[in-house]
């Protein structure tokens, strides 16, 4: 990363994971360059993958979705196959925000977002019970967020 994005880039990609909404020229001002050379700079980055995506953070207490859950996954047994079918699946599933192919007593660490504990239960019957691979579950309930971002440290 170091040899290919000097300073300025790399102040672009801060600014940018504070607020991507920021108009060309704000981005500029912010960077201490002209618009031109800032707009050719995010679109390289963009071009070269530094940036993924522009996306809106919900606030999931005010979309009744305020049960945030930890759901570790473990499968009978695990190899190319029955990995890529479960990961097929759980892509299907719009409950889960987030899963991580882990090391250790699971498999897999699904986040779970669900209305209350009533709408959870039936995630977990009705969505991951019906995977015929699934060996056991442990779910980890937040009580509280303490700390939340979204940005990577560079």
């Amino acid at each position: 990363m170091a040899d290919t994005l000097d300073e300025t880039d790399l102040q672009i990609l801060r600014t940018l994971q504070k607020n991507a909404k920021l108009t060309t020229k704000e981005l500029a001002d912010a960077v201490h360059l002209t618009p031109t050379p800032v707009f050719e700079r995010q679109k390289r980055l963009e071009r070269q993958g530094y940036i993924k995506k522009y996306v809106a953070i919900l606030d999931p207490d005010k979309l009744d979705q305020s049960l945030q859950v930890f759901c570790k996954v473990k499968l009978k047994q695990i190899n190319h196959e029955i990995a890529d079918a479960f990961t097929r699946r759980i892509m299907r599933i719009p409950e889960v925000t987030e899963c991580y192919n882990t090391s250790g007593n699971y498999d897999y660490l699904l986040k779970v977002r669900a209305k209350d504990m009533k709408q959870y239960q039936e995630f977990v019957l009705n969505k991951l019970g019906e995977i015929d691979s699934l060996a056991s579950i442990e779910s980890t309930f937040v009580m509280s967020e303490i700390k939340q971002t979204y940005g990577v440290h560079i």
